[in-house]
């Protein structure tokens, strides 16, 4: 039995088209396109009355762990060094496994809900590594989310915290299938030894899956790294030979010309991420020039990616370098089809059904050539009436159908409040 969309607007992004065409989908698979396409016996139909058919998002650098700290009490900061020390960490640090398989349900709830599809989620849980990504992809599990998964190794918590972050990374990429995939990953280059390095490198090796490394978000990235380890984050990666077309390398808002063209030289793929860096007041990627491989993420914010979008493309442009919005949410699809080796993102045979229902009624016609003006200016999250992931619906007339919202928040604030009390304690 197979899933037909008929008389919507079939949006792509790069090379962008908006055509009224359906679409029949079986077996988590797009396997017809066509002007008039006519049901086989046993699909089911979907009249759609023009409603755009848009490809399911991808938040290419994302913290789900992070989803019940918002609104959490926190102290006056002065810097980005105490917004880690005296927040982030000390949140990280008061997570249980209940607590991480909660907030990556309630994460992973809120990007459906936003049209977000995949997340490369960089997880941390210090007190608890062990077994932390396989709860994070049971709460992704249960709304339906597909998730690239890797652990923050960092020596932070010293040589065994150390040891249990690559052991976490490693064992869940190798078990890894179905919506989810696992990937190496390490906390901010000063807080990796060359120990952690060398880790990192034999990890990657094994798992034969790339790098995900936030990088120079702050000028602190930099100068502790020079004090403590002699040399700058790009070069001490470049050392050991951690950045290649599989990385991933998140913000990258504070590095040299020359630190940055190494990076680009490489083939990683760059996430700007720029809510999160308005949020945390670090300044302006210069997102015109992160190259062909640049994508968006939300970090710890929530998974809006339209959201994301339109702050990257504004911002980009009140800097006098402005980016093509477009592209960057089509790097995602790229990004995600390299990671599951499988199609993602162009609505065309052969391609996974992750796409989204969007009740949009443009006031202006709405064509390729402006589609990117319609995404900056008019599209968002509230237009999201239904989401597919691997051919199966999510969420219909704007209600999940695998989880009860409200259990699921009820659930959240529980947890949020004993994490909170924890912290308090510490």
């Amino acid at each position: 039995m197979g899933t037909v969309l008929k008389g919507g607007y079939v949006v792509e992004l790069e090379p962008a088209t908006v055509e009224r065409v359906d679409l029949r989908i079986d077996d988590a698979r797009i396997v017809a396109r066509g002007p008039d396409l006519q049901p086989q016996p046993d699909d089911e139909v979907v009249a759609l009355s023009g409603k755009l058919v848009f490809p399911g998002l991808v938040s290419a650098h994302h913290r789900l762990h992070m989803s019940l700290g918002r609104g959490m009490p926190e102290p006056a900061l002065d810097s980005y060094q105490e917004a880690l020390e005296k927040v982030r960490w000390r949140y990280e640090g008061a997570l249980d496994l209940d607590a991480v398989q909660v907030a990556a349900t309630a994460g992973g709830l809120e990007a459906l809900q936003c049209g977000t599809t995949t997340v490369f989620d960089l997880h941390s849980s210090p007190k608890e590594i062990l077994g932390s990504l396989t709860r994070v992809a049971r709460g992704l599990h249960e709304v339906g989310v597909r998730g690239v998964l890797s652990y923050a190794v960092t020596d932070r918590a010293g040589a065994v915290g150390r040891e249990e972050g690559l052991e976490e990374t490693v064992s869940f990429t190798k078990k890894a299938k179905g919506r989810f995939r696992g990937q190496v990953g390490s906390g901010q280059c000063f807080t990796l030894g060359n120990e952690a390095l060398e880790g990192l490198k034999q990890a990657v090796a094994t798992t034969n899956t790339g790098l995900h490394v936030p990088l120079a978000e702050d000028p602190l990235d930099e100068k502790l790294s020079v004090e403590r380890h002699g040399a700058s984050p790009v070069a001490r990666l470049m050392d050991v030979g951690l950045l290649s077309p599989q990385s991933l390398v998140a913000h990258a808002g504070h590095l040299a010309w020359g630190d940055l063209a190494q990076v680009i030289s490489t083939g990683a793929w760059l996430v700007h991420t720029p809510r999160s860096n308005q949020r945390l007041e670090v300044g302006y990627a210069p997102a015109l020039k992160f190259g062909a491989r640049a994508t968006l993420g939300a970090d710890s914010l929530s998974a809006d990616l339209f959201a994301e979008a339109q702050a990257a493309y504004l911002r980009s442009r009140e800097a006098g370098q402005p980016i093509d919005v477009l592209r960057y949410l089509a790097n995602g699809h790229r990004l995600a089809s390299q990671a599951f080796e499988l199609q993602v993102g162009p609505l065309r045979e052969g391609a996974l059904a992750d796409l989204l229902i969007l009740d949009y009624l443009p006031a202006t016609p709405l064509t390729p050539e402006n589609l990117a003006w319609h995404v900056v200016f008019g599209l968002g999250s509230r237009h999201v009436e239904a989401v597919m992931v691997d051919g199966s619906w999510r969420i219909w007339a704007r209600r999940p159908l695998s989880v009860n919202p409200m259990v699921v928040a009820d659930q959240a604030r529980e947890a949020a409040a004993a994490v909170w009390a924890r912290m308090a304690g510490t």
